[in-house]
């Protein structure tokens, strides 16, 4: 009897003991499990290296979504802009200004707007009259032709040029390093940050292509996040009764 319980206390140790070398093991796996795997390698790379990928894929992009606030020259910018190498579509609006709609098809750009946005060009911060307001309603809603001498082409139209956005977003300043890890719209993603964080923030997508995914700007100047790389879109002039003749120069940006 004694013997039968003195075996039965042997068996029990030896699974116990096998039990926790199992453990033992599975822990040192998980310990010892490459964050990388799985990615596309760029997480093993130098911040500048990561950096570096991530523009040459923006670069060779065909198309991207832009989306955030950018703060240039003291004045806030919202902006929702799909862009591609002839042109962009998309949504621009200044924070205590004006808000429009923007289309650039090669080099032909359009602009759209409400009735209000017309009032103000005419009468700026002046009561507007009857006539300015019947002439602004036939606006609302209509593409208006931006001409290339308009002061006004420049400014706007660099809103829907993809090379000339993300050249000037995609600058940090600063010495690099990398920073956390973590996610952008599901896709995990590391950081590049310039001057420990002061001179921006990029988040890298480490799945697929290093597509840069959101930055944040150096000196609180904005946030953007940058998706739909690749992603096909139409991109044509409008129909000829949606477009009307302003007549007269544009001040939007002013």
């Amino acid at each position: 009897m004694t013997v039968w319980v003195h075996g039965v206390r042997a068996r029990s140790a030896t699974v116990v003991g096998a039990v926790l070398t199992a453990l033992v093991v599975v822990l040192a796996g998980c310990g010892s499990e490459d964050p990388d795997a799985g990615t596309n390698g760029i997480g093993k790379l130098p911040a500048a290296k990561i950096e570096e990928r991530a523009r040459k894929a923006a670069e060779s992009a065909e198309s991207v979504r832009l989306s955030g606030s950018v703060i240039s020259q003291g004045r806030t910018y919202r902006l929702d802009m799909r862009l591609k190498d002839n042109g962009g579509l998309g949504e621009v609006s200044a924070k205590g200004g004006p808000h429009f709609e923007l289309l650039r098809v090669d080099e032909d750009l359009y602009l759209k707007a409400d009735a209000g946005f017309w009032v103000r060009q005419e009468q700026g911060d002046e009561e507007p009259t009857e006539s300015d307001l019947a002439a602004a309603r036939k606006l609302e809603g209509k593409y208006v032709k931006v001409p290339p001498d308009d002061p006004a082409y420049g400014q706007l139209s660099g809103f829907t040029d993809k090379d000339v956005l993300l050249d000037g977003l995609l600058a940090l300043q600063g010495e690099r390093e990398t920073g956390d890890r973590g996610e952008v719209e599901g896709v995990r993603t590391i950081e590049v940050r310039a001057a420990q964080g002061n001179g921006g923030v990029l988040s890298v997508a480490l799945i697929g292509r290093p597509y840069p995914l959101r930055l944040e700007r150096g000196g609180d100047a904005g946030v953007v996040e940058l998706l739909e790389w690749d992603k096909e879109f139409t991109l044509r002039a409008p129909q000829d009764d949606q477009v009307v003749d302003y007549g007269r120069k544009l001040a939007v940006t002013e």
